[in-house]
C-alpha cells in the first residue's frame, strides 16, 4: 500500500541521476515534500484562494492548461488534507505529502484538471473514511471512475504470485479509462523515490514487480518521462555495483572540459540558421539504464555517447527539412536513420532518428520532431487530455470527424480482445507477461497499404492473426516482400506480408503453428481451437505425415500414408510397354525416337535430339541442362521437329500448403481437364509444404495451358510448373 513508502528526504540507495554540466544549470530545483508537508498540517485554505501546499501543481498545471478551471482542485486538496490528517508515512512525514507528489508528477506531464483531481483524491476511500459516493457527489462520476480504478489497482499483488484473475480484472478496469493506469504509475514512481529506508529485502520485491510488470506498461502507454525514470530507479536498487560504476562514468564525463555533444549542437545551429529553419536544439543526457547499455554495447563511452541532441520544430515538413539539411552539411551515419512520423511506434511515438559523424570519428545521435511530437514522446496517453470532452476544432479538423481515442492505445485494445479469449486465467497470465517482456515493436505493411503493429520475432503466424482474428485459422500461407514463404517466417520491420487465406470451411490451424506463434492473439486464438476439437488436435495430420496417392481404376483417388522421413515412392506406374504417342519426326533414318524424362517435352516445346545407344534418338526440351552437358561432350546435335499428332506425356510439379482433402480436390481438378494420371508421387511435407510430382497423359498438348491453370486454382496450391530439367543424362 502506498502509505508504506518512505521519507523521500532519507538517505536510502536510490541516488538521483547525475546530468552533465550544460544541463544541470538549467535543472528545476526539487521539490520539498518536507516543506508541503508542514503546509498541510497548517489546515485548509479559505474558500477563495488556493492551499499554499499545492503551488508547485497549480504553476505545473497552468503550464499546460493555462485557463483551467482550478476550484476542483482546491476542493479535492481540502478533503485530501482533512481526512488524511492525522495520518503518517512510515518515514515520520504527513501522508499528505504522497498524493501532492503523485498529482505533481501528472500535471508536470500536462494531465488534464480531472486526472489531477482523482490523483489527489486517490487513496482517500482506500486510506479514510471517504466514500466512492461521495467522490461522486462531490467531484462528479468521472472522477468517482478514475477513484475506483486506482483503489482496485492498489489492492492487486502484482507479484511471481498474483492472482491471474485479479490481475485480468485490474487491466479491464484500465482498458475502460487509461487514466486510471496513468495515476497508478505516478504513484509507483513516487513510491520507488521514497523507498530508501525499507529493508533490502522488500525494495528488491517492490523493484522486480516494477521492473516486471509497470516499467511494461509505462513503455506501451508512452510514458517515457515516467519510464526512464523508474529504469533507474529499479537500476539501483537491483544491481548497485552496476548503478554506481555508471554513476562513475557520468559524473567523470560531467567534470571534463571539452563537450563534443555541446559543440555538435552549436554546429547544427549554425546549419539551420543557415538553412532559416527555425528550431530549437536540445541536449538530452542519456538516464542511467541508457548509459549502461550503450556501455555494454560500445565498450569504452566516449563523450558524445553520454548524450543525444534532440532538435524541436514547428511543422511536420520541417522535420524533413532539418533531416535534409543534416545530410547534406554534416557527415550522415545512414544506417542509423529511423522514420517513426511516417510509422509511429505503437505507443504513439513519432521522431525522425538520425546520426552525425564529428571528424574524431565520435557519432551523434539526433532526434528531430515537433513540439507536440516532443510532448507525446515524453508524456504518451497523459498528453492527450480527456478523452471525454468534446474535440477542439483542430482535433476534429485533423481527424476527419473520428476522433482517435486514447483511452484504447492500439495494444490496449488487443489485450481486452485476449482476457475475453484466453480460455483461463493463466493462460491470460502467461502470454500477457510474454508480451510485456518484448520491449521492441515492429511495423509489416499490408497490400493494401495498411499496416500491422507486431512485436519483434513475430512469424506470418503472428501477422494472420494480427489481420484476420480467428478467420486466420484458414491461412495457408504467406508472400513475404512478393515472395512465397512458410507461416513460420520470422518478418522484419518493414517486410510486406500478403496472407494467402484458404476457401475450405473445413480449414483448421495445426498444433506445430504453437511453435511459430509469439503474440497472445495468435497463441489465445489457437489454444482456444485446439481446446474446443481436441480430437483434430491430437490426431496425426497432414502437418505430421507424408501422403501418397494412387489412381483407381474408376478414376477416383485413394491414399496411402507413410510416416514423415520415409523416402517417398511412385506408388503405381503406367503400363510399362505404353507408347507416347506424341509424334516427332527425326532427321536420321531408321532411328527410334524416345522424349527425354527429365524435361518431358511437349508440343509446342522447341526441342533438340542426341543419339544414344541402340540407335535411340532422345528428344530435349532445348534448356534442359542435359544438352549443355552432352553438347561440352561433344555429342552432335539431331534435328528433329513435332509432328501433327498432338497427344502427349508430360511430368508437372505441384507446389502446395498442407491442408485436408487437398489431394482428392487436385487430382479432380485434373481429370476434369482430360489428364489420366500415370504416375504420382507427394513428398513428405516440410514447414507446411508439400511438393507433388504427377505424369499425366494428355490427348492434346493443347490442354497442358488449362490443365495447369486449373490445378493453380485448387485452394492450397501455390505453384504449378513443367517439370525442371535434371543433371542425369539422357
Amino acid at each position: 500500500m502506498s502509505a508504506e513508502a518512505t521519507n523521500s528526504a532519507t538517505p536510502g540507495p536510490v541516488a538521483g541521476p547525475v546530468t552533465p554540466a550544460v544541463s544541470r544549470r538549467k535543472a528545476r530545483a526539487r521539490i520539498d515534500l518536507r516543506r508541503l508537508g508542514r503546509a498541510a498540517l497548517l489546515g485548509p485554505a479559505s474558500r477563495d484562494r488556493l492551499p499554499d501546499a499545492i503551488g508547485h501543481v497549480v504553476d505545473a498545471h497552468r503550464a499546460h492548461h493555462p485557463d483551467a478551471d482550478l476550484e476542483p482542485l482546491r476542493r479535492a486538496y481540502v478533503l485530501a488534507e482533512s481526512s488524511h490528517r492525522g495520518q503518517m508515512r512510515k518515514s515520520g512525514e504527513p501522508y499528505i505529502t504522497h498524493p501532492l507528489a503523485v498529482t505533481l508528477i501528472l500535471a508536470e506531464l500536462g494531465a488534464e484538471t480531472t486526472t489531477l483531481t482523482a490523483s489527489l483524491l486517490h487513496d482517500t476511500v482506500e486510506d479514510t473514511d471517504v466514500t466512492l459516493d461521495q467522490v461522486g457527489e462531490q467531484f462528479g462520476a468521472e472522477v468517482r471512475f478514475l477513484v475506483d480504478g486506482v483503489t482496485k489497482l492498489e489492492k492487486v499483488d502484482y507479484g511471481a504470485a498474483a492472482e491471474p484473475e485479479t490481475f485480468r480484472k485490474m487491466l479491464v478496469a484500465t482498458g475502460n479509462d487509461v487514466r486510471v493506469m496513468s495515476i497508478k504509475l505516478a504513484d509507483r514512481l513516487h513510491n520507488m523515490r521514497t523507498l530508501g529506508v525499507m529493508r533490502p529485502e522488500k525494495q528488491a520485491r517492490i523493484a522486480k514487480v516494477t521492473r516486471d510488470v509497470l516499467i511494461p506498461l509505462a513503455e506501451r502507454l508512452g510514458v517515457q518521462a515516467l519510464k526512464t525514470e523508474l529504469e533507474d530507479l529499479v537500476f539501483a536498487i537491483l544491481h548497485p555495483e552496476e548503478y554506481e560504476h555508471t554513476r562513475e562514468l557520468i559524473v567523470d564525463n560531467a567534470s571534463r572540459a571539452d563537450d563534443p555533444l555541446a559543440e555538435t549542437a552549436d554546429a547544427v545551429r549554425k546549419v539551420l540558421r543557415e538553412a532559416d529553419i527555425q528550431a530549437e536544439v536540445l541536449i538530452r543526457p542519456r538516464h542511467f539504464v541508457s548509459v549502461h547499455r550503450v556501455s555494454r554495447k560500445r565498450g569504452r563511452l566516449r563523450g558524445a555517447d553520454f548524450g543525444r541532441l534532440l532538435v524541436l520544430v514547428n511543422e511536420d515538413a520541417d522535420c524533413y527539412g532539418v533531416l535534409g539539411e543534416l545530410h547534406t552539411c554534416m557527415t550522415p551515419v545512414v544506417s542509423e536513420f529511423k522514420d517513426f512520423i511516417a510509422v509511429p511506434k505503437f505507443n504513439l511515438y513519432q521522431s525522425l532518428h538520425t546520426a552525425v559523424a564529428r571528424e574524431d570519428g565520435q557519432v551523434t545521435e539526433v532526434l528531430i520532431r515537433t513540439h507536440q511530437m516532443h510532448k507525446v514522446a515524453e508524456a504518451g496517453v497523459v498528453a492527450l487530455g480527456n478523452p471525454y470532452a468534446p474535440p477542439s476544432e483542430e482535433q476534429a479538423a485533423a481527424s476527419d470527424g473520428e476522433r482517435a481515442d486514447p483511452t484504447r492505445p492500439g495494444w490496449l485494445s488487443r489485450l481486452l480482445d485476449w482476457q475475453e479469449a484466453a480460455p483461463d486465467p493463466d493462460t491470460f497470465w502467461s502470454t500477457l507477461r510474454e508480451d510485456l517482456a518484448q520491449d521492441r515493436e515492429i511495423t509489416v505493411f499490408r497490400p493494401d497499404g495498411g499496416t500491422l503493429g507486431l512485436p519483434e520475432g513475430a512469424t506470418c503466424v503472428d501477422a494472420a492473426y494480427a489481420q484476420y482474428g480467428e478467420d486466420a485459422h484458414a491461412c495457408i500461407g504467406a508472400r513475404v516482400n512478393g515472395r512465397l514463404a512458410t507461416l513460420s517466417t520470422v518478418l522484419r520491420d518493414g517486410d510486406t506480408v500478403q496472407l494467402l487465406m484458404g476457401q475450405d470451411p473445413a480449414s483448421e490451424p495445426s498444433r506445430e503453428w504453437l511453435e511459430h506463434a509469439h503474440t497472445p492473439a495468435a497463441r489465445i486464438a489457437i489454444q482456444r481451437w485446439l481446446a474446443a476439437h481436441p480430437s483434430q488436435g491430437d490426431a496425426p495430420g497432414a502437418a505430421e505425415t507424408g501422403v501418397l496417392f494412387r489412381p483407381t481404376m474408376d478414376g477416383s483417388a485413394g491414399q496411402d500414408t507413410v510416416a514423415e522421413g520415409q523416402a517417398s515412392r511412385p506408388a503405381v506406374e503406367g503400363p510399362a510397354g505404353r507408347p507416347v504417342t506424341a509424334d516427332v519426326l527425326v532427321d536420321q533414318q531408321g532411328a527410334t525416337v524416345r522424349l527425354a524424362g527429365c524435361c518431358t517435352p511437349v508440343p509446342p516445346d522447341e526441342v533438340t535430339g542426341f543419339s544414344v545407344r541402340g540407335g535411340v534418338v532422345t528428344v530435349h526440351r532445348v534448356e534442359c541442362a542435359a544438352v549443355a552437358r552432352m553438347k561440352s561432350a561433344g555429342r552432335a546435335e539431331v534435328g528433329v521437329r513435332w509432328g501433327d499428332t498432338t497427344e502427349c506425356r508430360v511430368t508437372l510439379v505441384a507446389e502446395s500448403f498442407v491442408r485436408p482433402h487437398l489431394l482428392a480436390d487436385l487430382t479432380e481438378a485434373m481429370a476434369l481437364e482430360g489428364a489420366e494420371i500415370v504416375s504420382a508421387t507427394v513428398e513428405p511435407p516440410t514447414q507446411q509444404r508439400v511438393r507433388h510430382t504427377y505424369t499425366v497423359q494428355l490427348p492434346d498438348a493443347a490442354l497442358l495451358p488449362g490443365l495447369m491453370r486449373a490445378m493453380r486454382n485448387v485452394a492450397g496450391v501455390y505453384d504449378v510448373s513443367r517439370a525442371q530439367p535434371q543433371m542425369q543424362g539422357a
